[in-house]
């Protein structure tokens, strides 16, 4: 059975757990310079390259990876958000992506069948590719609305080198995560599909976007409906929402996504907002409360957390929906349905 399968067999039975927050978890062990840099030798300051820390520093990740297995996760991502050529190249380090990608993946796999070995329920591990800090759609000139940095050949290239490496190292699934810019996703889709004509088979792909205001859309404009109809053809093992906002403010996001994708939904949230130091005080079983609230009305399939979430978060995520009903993936009419920042259905 292919791993696309067995996600969705295990889906069928209940609510599947993700993990939650990398960044913040890294940030809690005060990690110094020489942690980051290790003995790489390279020119620039490393400090804050979490990426890296697979070279450097793999104890720190193995550590919180073990714990977010331990608090329930079926799928764990790994730690790759901006282990890509454009990310890495402020640390000089853009000749590491392959070498930081597998031994992530590695890492993560490594960890996934220990698990596993013990009692015998499937774990899976999703491939994470992050936005990079650059966007096809907008300029970043306004004197010049025109002018991109990069092009679009030029990021599926980027994000073929990482996914590639990712899938060396064992990974599952390619996670295309925290979407800003639809059009940079458009461009991930690209690069997996190149990728399963090198490799001669299927590298399942998952999506999940990221809203900028509390109206649901993109940073480049586009609704969530109209996200969903730009990206189905992909057609993703997983369709969600992550980063953005609390739970709170998710509510009404989740609900129209939840009816309109015939696929899975992942929904991973913030912490809720950031307070006024940048940090997040919103505890484990408050968030948790609120996202059984969509698992109690049908509304997803796979639960996690993003920034500020830790591994209490995600065990009283876990606890709060043992006993939830897995969302029913709808079967829409058929209809043509297209995408400008809206959605268009032709009745």
């Amino acid at each position: 059975m292919s791993k696309r399968d067995q996600l969705l067999a295990a889906a069928k039975d209940r609510v599947l757990i993700f993990d939650g927050a990398f960044g913040t978890q890294i940030q809690l062990r005060k990690l110094s310079e020489e942690d980051y840099a290790g003995d790489l030798g390279l020119p620039a300051d490393q400090k804050g390259n979490n990426d890296i820390l697979a070279l450097t520093r793999p104890d720190v990740l193995s550590d919180i990876t073990r714990a977010y297995f331990e608090a329930g996760s079926d799928i764990v991502s790994t730690n790759t958000f901006s282990a890509n050529r454009i990310s890495q190249a402020d640390y000089a380090a853009e000749g590491l992506v392959r070498e930081i990608n597998v031994a992530s993946g590695r890492l993560a796999r490594k960890l996934a069948e220990e698990f596993e070995a013990k009692d015998g329920r499937p774990r899976f591990v999703a491939g994470a590719i992050g936005p990079t800090n650059k966007t096809l759609s907008l300029s970043p000139d306004v004197e010049d609305p025109g002018f991109r940095e990069i092009d679009f050949d030029y990021l599926v290239d980027v994000y073929l080198e990482q996914a590639r490496a990712l899938v060396e190292g064992g990974v599952d699934f390619i996670l295309i995560e925290t979407v800003f810019d639809t059009l940079n996703a458009k461009a991930g889709i690209m690069a997996v599909k190149q990728l399963e004509r090198e490799l001669g088979r299927e590298v399942p792909v998952m999506i999940s976007m990221t809203l900028t205001d509390l109206s649901g859309r993109n940073l480049s404009g586009h609704t969530v409906e109209a996200f969903w109809y730009a990206v189905r053809h992909a057609k993703p093992l997983t369709i969600g929402l992550n980063c953005s906002f609390g739970a709170e403010q998710l509510r009404p996001h989740v609900k129209v996504l939840s009816q309109i994708a015939d696929t899975l939904l992942m929904i991973y949230p913030n912490a809720g907002l950031p307070n006024e130091l940048g940090e997040y005080d919103e505890l484990p079983d408050t968030t948790a409360g609120l996202v059984k609230d969509w698992a109690d009305h049908g509304q997803v399939n796979i639960l996690g957390g993003c920034c500020g979430s830790s591994p209490a978060h995600i065990a009283a995520i876990a606890r709060a929906v043992a006993k939830s009903e897995p969302r029913a993936v709808p079967t829409p009419e058929p209809a043509m349905k297209l995408a400008g920042l809206e959605a268009f259905i032709a009745a």
